[in-house]
């Protein structure tokens, strides 16, 4: 028997639209398998009484909008109004703001229906989503170990069928490294494809919002949602039928493929690529090879890339909003960055940008022989829940370095990169590769995943699945 969450995003929205299943249906659907396994961590706040009101409000008028009826959760560091909104710290344990940030508010004029809020890690600053102010994320393959983070409440509750899909943000790797960790599709649109939290919201350039699917047509349409929400909203003849949506059916041929499984961290961090990493790389390799794509070696060597990506990171935590009070309460590792980050002068931050814009010069310019860069997503496999714990922060910094070294560099670069499961190791868990496009290149990024995913075939579902 079919059940809704076994319905792809793009047939679940068909379904909505014709009437087959109205947005209450749908809505009620997800809101009991979110309290049916909320020991996975993946939602902090939810909000039934409210999605069910918008739900009969929705249903009662025509369906309009690109994600008329669509159940969705806002990460926990955007606002919404009314709504518990707690960046995942302890600083911020009461804070309910009075006014929506622009990114709930174009959601709901696109017609999606929120359920609440999904965890995150403190302020979205580490690569695991454990904060101290509630329980781990869970990777619902293997609960004991942890989901990955920024975004790892949003991964966890699309892996694990608790939404449809879910829009998450990348700074360093928020959406991809999560998503990877768990064996979903994630995406990180180039700096400045989107209205919406384009990457142009701080002087670092480094964060953009993107969706996390279970497939890349999924993946696409929702981005096709992000391009077109307001204030700059372009026109598609219906839900479903953008350009991106599209770039996911379409199948691209002869493109120049490099490969590699260089980071730029070599230099300085300890970088090692498991078997099943590495296996998943060989694997995906292959299969491009077999489609008819050209793929050789992106003879790519970084150089001076792990001192500017600590001025950034650290320049980024300064600016959170923290008193010395908070101090007290958010976690060693917060408090170390803000600390080092206000501790930088104007030169040194100048400095920074100045190498992150020759850095992604330097990065297009090597990888401009070629539609798009394979390579890992993840250098290891998922890490226990607590592993993070007890260490020094430059410690802790380093152990999400090693984990997932090939991420943060694309948002320094600018550059659009996917992330998609391809095997699965001796246990069944899923194992990730992300392509790294040209500037603006998503649509190839979505026909190379959507033919990879085609050569794998379906993967199992995590055993909460079918529950």
């Amino acid at each position: 028997m079919t059940r809704l969450h076994d319905l792809t995003l793009v047939a679940q929205l068909a379904e909505l639209t014709s009437g087959t299943v109205s947005p209450r249906e749908l809505t009620a659907h997800y809101l009991d398998r979110i309290a049916r396994f909320s020991d996975l961590g993946a939602f902090v706040e939810t909000t039934p009484d409210a999605a069910l009101h918008r739900a009969d409000a929705i249903g009662a008028g025509t369906p309009h909008g690109a994600l008329w009826g669509v159940p969705l959760a806002d990460k926990d560091l955007v606002a919404r109004a009314g709504v518990a909104t707690r960046y995942g710290s302890r600083a911020r344990v009461s804070h309910v703001p009075v006014a929506s940030d622009p990114l709930a508010d174009a959601l709901d004029a696109a017609g999606a229906i929120n359920l609440g809020k999904t965890s995150t890690s403190e302020f979205g600053l580490t690569g695991f989503t454990e904060p101290l102010i509630h329980a781990p994320t869970r990777d619902p393959w293997r609960p004991s170990s942890g989901a990955g983070g920024s975004s790892g409440g949003a991964a966890v509750a699309v892996a694990a069928g608790l939404l449809p899909a879910a829009v998450g943000s990348d700074g360093g790797g928020s959406i991809r490294i999560p998503s990877s960790t768990v064996g979903v599709v994630g995406l990180k649109p180039s700096r400045g494809r989107l209205p919406l939290g384009s990457g142009f919201d701080s002087p670092d350039g480094l964060s953009v919002t993107g969706p996390i699917a279970r497939s890349a047509e999924d993946a696409g349409l929702l981005l096709d949602a992000l391009v077109g929400l307001a204030p700059f909203r372009y026109a598609t003849a219906a839900p479903g039928t953008g350009p991106f949506v599209a770039a996911a059916r379409r199948e691209q041929v002869d493109l120049r493929i490099g490969a590699t499984t260089v980071s730029p961290w070599d230099d300085d961090e300890d970088i090692r690529l498991d078997v099943d990493a590495r296996h998943a790389f060989d694997t995906a390799a292959a299969w491009l090879a077999d489609a008819g794509h050209a793929v050789t070696d992106a003879d790519w060597y970084p150089v001076g890339y792990a001192s500017l990506f600590h001025v950034l990171w650290r320049a980024s935590a300064a600016r959170i909003p923290l008193g010395e009070a908070d101090m007290e309460l958010v976690e060693p590792l917060t408090a170390w960055l803000v600390r080092e980050g206000r501790r930088l002068d104007a030169l040194d931050l100048l400095d920074g940008l100045a190498a992150a814009r020759a850095f992604e010069r330097r990065t297009i310019a090597d990888f401009a022989a070629f539609d798009a860069v394979l390579m890992p997503a993840l250098a290891q496999a998922p890490q226990p829940v607590g592993a993070y714990a007890g260490h020094s922060p430059e410690r802790t910094f380093a152990m999400q370095v090693e984990y997932a070294p090939y991420s943060s560099f694309v948002n320094v670069a600018g550059l659009p990169a996917i992330t998609l499961p391809v095997v699965a190791d001796g246990t069944g868990h899923p194992v990730s590769v992300q392509l790294v496009g040209r500037p603006g290149g998503e649509a190839v990024l979505l026909s190379l995943a959507a033919q990879l995913e085609s050569r794998r075939g379906p993967l199992p579902h995590p055993p909460v699945w079918g529950s």
